[in-house]
């Protein structure tokens, strides 16, 4: 533990450094995954959806597992197993990109990276003391963003000079280096302990998954996630489809970190004296905004005509950059006062225990939200590769529908959690402060 006020050890620098490259590693990879999957390895959109779910989902789901082994082999060994593991994967889908070997390429990613966000976590948690944490956690929040804002940053030149399968590249020397640090600078001194087992682990989630309160209030909000996981799903080949290869989903993308920076102190103010399921619900009804923003290209469209069809000044970009901008605000509302909703649905004396799950809509929303992306983009917004050269100029006319379907999923979303809000309240079962 630390003993000052203000020095952090250098176990904390390290963590915090290896957590740069890893999130700009996984972020450059993310932004472009479905277009690897069916541009270099050859699945279809709705294959590489699934896939592309899948994987996301397993990130989410992994963690409490995967900090459960870490508690047993030591942090510096995780550290150890974790960048092996994606350095490899990100090799695999650089150098042999075909089906055979993509699948256990990703699986190999996924299970590295489940390791991270605990050991990472576990190390400032344990690196800190009542002086600094605040700072420290601060600290850690920022290393993330901006990892994961070079990640997608440097991902759109690498698309457009080499290809998006050198992309892979990038993110296997980024986990390359960040082994190397671990390897000579982190130093875990015996930071983890023998706490959960694995039956443990499952068994907790077993428990989230059949209390009907929270089991409910995870399903609802899965319904936020589903959109906002659109920022990988289908906004990159829905742009550059649409738009053309120049497009930058990469850099759009960026847009929803660099509002929440901005915004989310001071909207955390703004609601500070009212209840976290009213922040939430507000949150909520922003989303199907957000997804109507973005289906608003044809309008503009009529308004610009041809005056102005540059790539980051088109229609198409203008309009998801729009619902963006009104998506990262409603996260604002959401994330920082989801946990503290969260907490108070569990049972008394058991909200650590339950906090371990509390990210879980987002496995969920990881599944269903990419899955359906890959219907959506086959029936809207199809590969140019599957449409007739003499179809092509009509093929994308309708391609803003697709987000007529997320938007009637977040207000169905945000209507449910008002209607969760009211049984719940009326039963003495919900947010106290909203009593």
């Amino acid at each position: 533990m630390v003993t000052g006020k203000e020095k952090f050890p250098a176990s904390f620098w390290s963590a915090n450094t290896v957590e740069l490259f890893e999130r700009a590693a996984h972020y450059a990879l993310f932004i472009s995954i479905t277009l690897y999957l069916t541009n270099v390895v050859g699945f279809n959109d709705i294959q590489a959806a699934w896939i592309s779910g899948f994987y996301s989902a397993g990130l989410y789901f992994l963690p409490p597992f995967s900090g459960a082994v870490a508690d047993r082999i030591g942090f510096r060994m995780a550290l150890l197993l974790a960048f092996t593991l994606l350095t490899i994967g990100y090799i695999s889908l650089a150098i042999l990109p075909v089906k055979s070997i993509v699948l256990p390429a990703l699986i190999l990613c996924m299970i590295g990276g489940s390791f991270i966000k605990s050991v990472i976590t576990g190390t400032v948690a344990k690196t800190t003391s009542e002086s600094n944490r605040a700072r420290g956690y601060s600290i850690f929040y920022a290393i993330v963003n901006i990892g994961a804002f070079a990640g997608k940053s440097i991902a759109y030149p690498l698309r457009l000079q080499l290809g998006v399968e050198y992309i892979n590249f990038f993110s296997a020397a980024c986990t390359g280096t960040a082994l190397i640090v671990v390897f000579f600078l982190y130093k875990s001194n015996n930071f983890a302990t023998r706490k959960s087992s694995l039956r443990d682990v499952w068994n907790a989630f077993v428990r989230v998954l059949t209390n009907v309160r929270l089991f409910v209030l995870i399903l609802i909000v899965t319904g936020f996630w589903m959109i906002q996981q659109q920022l990988y799903a289908t906004m990159p080949k829905y742009i550059i489809r649409t738009v053309g290869k120049n497009a930058s989903p990469e850099w759009i993308a960026n847009i929803n970190p660099f509002i929440v920076v901005v915004a989310v102190v001071f909207i955390t103010r703004l609601m500070k004296h009212r209840s976290a399921l009213s922040s939430i619900t507000f949150g909520m009804l922003l989303m199907p905004v957000s997804a109507l923003c973005m289906s608003l290209s044809p309008v503009l469209a009529r308004f610009m005509g041809d005056s102005v069809q540059s790539s980051h000044f088109h229609p198409v970009t203008l309009a998801l950059i729009a619902g963006i901008i009104f998506q990262a605000l409603a996260e604002c509302f959401i994330s920082p006062r989801y946990l503290e909703y969260f907490s108070l649905q569990a049972p008394k004396g058991e909200e650590g225990l339950y906090l371990g799950f509390a990210q879980i809509h987002s496995f969920f929303a990881s599944i269903l939200g990419f899955g359906l992306s890959g219907y959506l983009l086959s029936a809207y917004c199809p590969d140019p590769a599957t449409v007739p050269t003499a179809q092509l100029p009509f093929a994308y006319q309708h391609a803003h529908v697709i987000w007529y379907y997320f938007a009637a999923i977040g207000s169905t979303a945000a209507i449910a959690l008002i209607i969760y809000g009211k049984i719940f309240n009326k039963r003495g079962q919900g947010d106290p402060l909203h009593r």
